[in-house]
C-alpha cells in the first residue's frame, strides 16, 4: 500500500507537469488526429476495402492501436529526459518506494491515452467512423487499447532506462514502432503482402490487437497465410496473451533496472 500510494503522487506530479507545459498535450491529441485526416482523405481512396462503410471503418481501429503503441515511445523519451535533468538523485533522497517512480509513470501515461483516445473517437466519428457492436462492446474495444498501451509502457521504461541520451532513446523507440505499426493489418490487408511476410505481420501483436479491435467495432477480420491459426481465430485472447507476457518480462526488467541505477 506504501509503493501504491507513493506510484500514485508519482502519477500526480506527471498529471500536473501536463497543466503546467499544456503544448504536451495538445501535440499529443494534434499527432493522431492528423494521421486520421492524412490516411482518411489522402491515402484512404488507393485502398480498396469490401468492408461496409468503406475504409475509414477498416482505418480507425488501426490508428487507434498505433497511437497506443506510440506509448512505448513517448514513456521512454519522457523518462530519459527526466533522467538527465537529475530526476534520479532527487527521488533517491526520498522516502518513497523505489519503484514508485517507474508505476507512476506508466499510470500516467495511461491516463493521457484515455484523453488521446478520446479524442481521436470524436474525430473518427467527424469523418465517418461508425462502430455498430453496441456500447459494450465499443466500451471493451477502448478497454483493450488502454490496457496494450499500458504494457508498452513498461518497455518503454526499460529503453528509456538503459539509454543515456533522450533523443537516442527517442530514435530507438520509434525504430521499434514504426515497423511493428506499418508492417501490420492496420492500415492495410496483409493479404497483399509477399506471403512469408504475410507470417510475419499476422503474428504481430499489433495485428492481433487491431483484429480485435475490428471485431469489438462489429468488423470482420480478414487474413492471408495464417488464416485459420489460432490468432486469426482468437484476436481477443491472444492480445491478452501479448499483453501478459509483455508486463511479465518488462515489470520486473524496469523495477530491477531502475533499482540498480539508483543504488550505483
Amino acid at each position: 500500500m506504501h509503493a501504491l500510494s507513493d506510484a500514485l503522487v508519482i502519477t500526480k506530479r506527471q498529471l500536473l507537469q501536463l497543466a503546467r507545459v499544456p503544448e504536451v498535450l495538445i501535440f499529443s491529441t494534434i499527432q493522431p488526429v492528423m494521421f486520421v485526416l492524412l490516411f482518411r482523405y489522402v491515402f484512404g481512396g488507393s485502398i480498396a476495402t469490401d468492408q461496409p462503410g468503406g475504409y475509414v471503418q477498416l482505418l480507425m481501429p488501426g490508428i487507434f492501436v498505433q497511437t497506443t503503441a506510440f506509448t512505448l515511445a513517448a514513456t521512454a523519451s519522457g523518462l530519459a529526459e527526466d533522467m538527465q535533468k537529475g530526476l534520479i538523485d532527487r527521488f533517491r533522497s526520498l522516502p518513497i518506494a523505489r519503484s514508485a517512480l517507474v508505476f507512476g509513470r506508466t499510470l500516467g501515461d495511461g491516463l493521457l491515452n484515455i484523453l488521446v483516445l478520446a479524442v481521436m473517437g470524436l474525430a473518427g466519428f467527424i469523418v465517418g467512423w461508425r462502430p455498430t457492436s453496441g456500447i459494450l462492446k465499443i466500451s471493451l474495444a477502448f478497454l483493450f487499447l488502454l490496457a496494450f498501451g499500458y504494457a508498452l509502457s513498461w518497455v518503454g521504461i526499460f529503453a528509456g532506462l538503459a539509454a543515456r541520451d533522450a533523443r537516442v532513446v527517442q530514435n530507438v523507440s520509434f525504430l521499434v514502432t514504426f515497423p511493428m505499426t506499418f508492417l501490420s493489418n492496420a492500415f492495410a490487408p496483409t493479404t497483399g503482402m509477399p506471403k512469408p511476410l504475410q507470417y510475419v505481420a499476422e503474428w504481430n501483436p499489433v495485428s492481433t490487437m487491431v483484429a480485435a479491435c475490428r471485431q469489438l467495432f462489429g468488423l470482420e477480420n480478414q487474413f492471408g497465410a495464417t488464416a485459420g491459426s489460432f490468432p486469426s481465430e482468437n484476436p481477443l485472447t491472444m492480445s491478452l496473451i501479448y499483453m501478459v507476457i509483455i508486463l511479465i518480462i518488462f515489470v520486473p526488467l524496469s523495477v530491477r533496472k531502475y533499482t540498480n541505477k539508483v543504488t550505483k
